[in-house]
């Protein structure tokens, strides 16, 4: 089984900046403010779960992450760009150093976005979007989290 201590620190960075700038993504897509603090609390939320009941050592790990990778001024469009890359290089990373994680990692990201956009009122059609856009970055045809 894959722990932290076979990831670089950048890697490590990477594939946590994956599964909160996933939430992340989902939250500006919608752009009522009021929304990004319970969608922060449910991030949160999720998270904590994930880290007691995650599938794998790995997926705990990950769960524990702390921060976005993403600073306070961040533009919805430097999020979108960076967690897109940052799942693209996840996947890639997972599949060369822990191939049995991968479908766990997407199933996780995925999770996280779809607690993100039930937090506040329903999924919204910009939060669909979103989730979409993950999916393509993950690789993902449809399955785990639904839309």
């Amino acid at each position: 089984m894959a722990g932290k201590s076979d990831f670089t620190d950048e890697e490590w960075t990477t594939l946590q900046k994956g599964i909160t700038g996933g939430g992340m993504l989902v939250s500006v897509g919608h752009k009522d403010f009021t929304d990004s603090f319970g969608e922060a609390s449910a991030m949160a939320k999720e998270l904590v779960a994930q880290r007691k009941d995650g599938a794998t050592e790995l997926l705990r790990e990950l769960a524990g992450t702390r921060g976005t990778g993403f600073g306070l001024t961040a533009s919805p469009g430097e999020v979108e760009q960076g967690t897109l890359a940052a799942l693209g290089e996840a996947v890639t990373i997972l599949s060369a150093k822990a191939p049995d994680d991968v479908e766990g990692y997407k199933a996780l990201v995925l999770e996280v976005a779809q607690t993100v956009a039930e937090a506040k009122g329903g999924v919204r059609d910009e939060e669909t979007a979103a989730i979409e856009k993950l999916r393509a970055a993950l690789g993902s045809s449809g399955e785990g989290a639904a839309a």
